[in-house]
């Protein structure tokens, strides 16, 4: 298989960010009077937006629309302040990064995060290495696993989807990438198992980062 391009997931693929996560909301549901929940549970909340993560996290009896706006609102601001106290990029991430610079791979980011934070933890955490296009959740375009993000950033780097390596960590990355035609690679250090990922598409399934390099080459120019 050649490939031009990856597209990488941000949250459980790049970065290890769910204690921040966790520890964020679990601040927010703590002032409300809500149950908290243990960090690992939050491995099934994330990666469909803060919405989605405000619904799953809020006990059921309190998930009216009312409760889930203040939720998000809250979480957004509790995030702003603590999302870089504990997230870091996994092992193994900075020396696949170099090696895809090395190799010539076209580097790109899509998270269901909002825009603009996608753009300043990857900035922040991730300051070595240049990615082609990094994008989050955007005004008019649906959220994954709706494949218009993904498509859009094809286009702009003037490559066809099948160019591309789709790499993420959850059902919802799997679905984006077969929905455009990229071809999927489940991770294991993230947030979910191998039995998700290859229920909904995977391809391949690695354990570490430097193996997606031996999952081919990349395509001549």
């Amino acid at each position: 298989m050649d490939f031009k391009a990856v597209l990488f997931d941000l949250d459980g693929t790049l970065l290890d960010s769910l204690e921040d996560l966790a520890d964020s909301m679990n601040a927010v549901l703590r002032r409300e009077g809500y149950p908290e929940h243990p960090v690992e549970a939050y491995k099934y909340f994330v990666g469909d937006g803060v919405e989605a993560l405000a619904r799953r996290a809020l006990p059921e009896a309190h998930r009216d629309e009312e409760a889930i706006a203040a939720c998000v609102r809250e979480m957004r601001r509790e995030y702003a302040n603590r999302w870089d106290k504990k997230t870091r990029p996994y092992p193994g991430i900075p020396e696949l990064l170099d090696e895809l610079i090395r190799r010539g791979v076209k580097m790109t980011v899509f998270s269901n995060k909002p825009d603009e934070t996608t753009r300043v933890m990857v900035a922040r955490l991730l300051p070595r290495w240049r990615f082609e296009r990094v994008r989050g959740e955007r005004p008019g375009t649906p959220r994954k696993p709706d494949p218009a993000g993904a498509l859009e950033i094809a286009q702009e780097l003037g490559l066809s989807p099948r160019e591309f390596l789709y790499v993420g960590d959850t059902d919802t990355d799997m679905k984006t990438a077969r929905a455009a035609g990229m071809f999927p690679v489940g991770v294991l250090w993230g947030f979910r198992d191998a039995g998700e990922l290859e229920a909904h598409g995977a391809r391949a399934i690695i354990e570490k980062p430097l193996d997606l390099l031996a999952l081919g080459s990349p395509a001549r120019q």
